[in-house]
């Protein structure tokens, strides 16, 4: 016996809730973008979705999406799906269900209520594999479950676009812009907007607008884990995050030298003026292993220890060195294909050991450490 017409109905819409916006990663029955369902005397279902935009880059995935949910249901026959556009109208009632009716946006990592895990991945200088460990980390931390989100905030030599392998560009409902995801990850990056390779050629002030603009007209969704991909340095915006997330964790990343050790001090030891919290050392290029099973260290040794300890000391609290990733050819090979090597060979010696790092992460538990605590014994 097969199902009258609003018990099907009825099926079909069961089936709709369950399929998730691709970029919003909400039920799309739950944003309102089921627009009406048709269910002739025969079983042929027609179903109209609005996009959120014309120009919606994930409208196949969702055409496709919706096909399969309702093709799955019992009694169904043809499936057919036509697209409709969402009015402005019904754009600014999506940005208030889903950011709020405040007539500023806020960022909500700065919210003393905010349960989500800020990282500020900071280096002294360039060329020690910040980003190649900053989207490693993401994708593993995204592979564990966790809702993550990367803001590549390298203004001047972004390249986590590339490294993630994403292509499309944001989608700007009503005010509120909504990030391309790749590798279950919420990406963002001042590469988005311009055309080709155009280098950003901007002041302080300009670079400080466009970070908050990135943290609060970004819809980011409920996440786990917000990482910041750092320019090298501690210059305007190392600065503007420690006013913008004041909660932001410093995550240092060095190479085996002593030179690079030295200056990546620096970096992590901005803390001392900005109160942040130190979350850890990593050490990159930590030796390449040959095909007789040694190891030869290219870039020295000990780097990434010398600044674990002298960060702990300055400090006053300890600063753990929380993983040494050797050099592996796999890796660059892996940024530029844009698949991050921890989803692409995670059992090699690298995307261990940049699992490992983002297990110790992902698993912390918050507490005074790595924090400077602004005591200075030798005050009366």
């Amino acid at each position: 016996m097969s199902p009258s017409s609003p018990d099907l109905e009825s099926a079909v819409r069961g089936a709709l809730a369950k399929v998730i916006d691709p970029e919003l990663r909400r039920p799309i029955t739950e944003l309102g973008m089921v627009k009406n369902v048709t269910v002739e005397s025969d079983g042929r279902v027609h179903v109209e979705v609005y996009l959120t935009t014309a120009a919606c880059p994930k409208k196949t995935e969702i055409s496709e999406r919706v096909q399969r949910a309702v093709a799955d249901v019992p009694g169904t026959g043809a499936v057919t799906v036509t697209l409709d556009v969402m009015s402005d109208e019904q754009r600014a009632e999506l940005r208030k269900q889903l950011r709020g009716d405040s007539r500023e946006p806020v960022i909500p990592f700065a919210q003393p209520n905010s349960l989500t895990r800020v990282y500020a991945v900071a280096s002294g200088k360039g060329g020690v594999g910040k980003s190649s460990v900053t989207v490693n980390l993401a994708a593993a931390l995204a592979a564990r479950g966790l809702s993550v989100g990367v803001l590549d905030a390298d203004i001047y030599g972004h390249s986590v676009p590339r490294m993630m392998g994403v292509t499309d560009r944001p989608t700007q409902v009503d005010s509120m812009i909504v990030p391309p995801v790749a590798h279950d990850v919420r990406v963002i990056s001042i590469a988005m907007f311009t055309q080709g390779n155009t280098p950003v050629v901007w002041r302080g002030p300009m670079l400080h607008r466009a970070l908050q603009q990135f943290l609060a007209d970004v819809y980011w969704g409920d996440l786990d884990v917000l990482l910041l991909d750092l320019p090298p340095g501690t210059g305007d915006v190392a600065i503007s995050v420690a006013q913008l997330i004041p909660s932001a964790e410093i995550l240092v990343i060095t190479t085996p030298q002593a030179a690079a050790a030295e200056v990546a001090e620096r970096a992590g030891a901005i803390a001392l003026q900005t109160r942040q919290r130190i979350v850890g050392v990593v050490e990159n290029m930590a030796g390449l292993r040959l095909p007789d099973g040694t190891v030869m260290n290219l870039f020295g040794e000990g780097g990434g220890q010398q600044v674990a300890e002298r960060l702990s000391r300055a400090i006053g609290a300890e600063v753990p060195l929380l993983g040494q990733v050797p050099i592996d050819p796999a890796l660059v090979a892996a940024g530029d294909s844009g698949t991050p090597l921890v989803l692409s060979d995670p059992d090699s010696a690298a995307g261990k050991e940049l699992r490992k790092i983002a297990d110790a992460l992902a698993t912390r538990k918050r507490g005074l450490a790595g924090m400077s605590l602004g005591l200075d014994p030798a005050r009366r």
